[in-house]
């Protein structure tokens, strides 16, 4: 039977919108730095690729994450991992002055709140497995 906890459906939604945006990032870099990241400065399409397959594979692992409860735990940490260092990344920027404070709040839905979700899901479901 497949698990339909609130968990399994925010890894997947989660999971789903890093593999997408991942593969926007690896095969339409140019456009989507413009819509998406412009302001960070000068378009780097390698980077953006390598950022992308981050993404995807964050991503996959959410997923997984959503149809393998008993490896949830590690999964979910994992994505959790990329999202939570990107993140402080992005904070670093706004500590540094590169950034405007508003990308703080900018960055929430997008950036801060999946890194948070996911480890919030990864400790609860160590924290089931004790």
């Amino acid at each position: 039977m497949a698990d339909r906890s609130v968990s399994s459906w925010i890894l997947l939604l989660l999971g789903v919108g890093g593999i997408v945006n991942g593969l926007f990032m690896l095969f339409t870099s140019e456009p989507w730095f413009t819509n998406v990241a412009a302001d960070t400065g000068p378009f780097n399409a390698h980077l953006v690729r390598d950022v992308g397959a981050a993404y995807v594979t964050s991503g996959v692992a959410s997923v997984w994450a959503a149809r393998a409860p008993q490896l949830r735990a590690v999964l979910a940490g994992m994505a959790a991992l990329f999202l939570g260092l990107h993140g402080l990344i992005h904070v670093e920027d706004v500590l540094a002055g590169t950034q405007p404070p508003s990308h703080l709040l900018e960055d929430f839905p997008g950036g801060y709140l999946p890194a948070l979700l996911l480890a919030a899901i990864a400790f609860r479901s160590r924290a089931r497995r004790n």
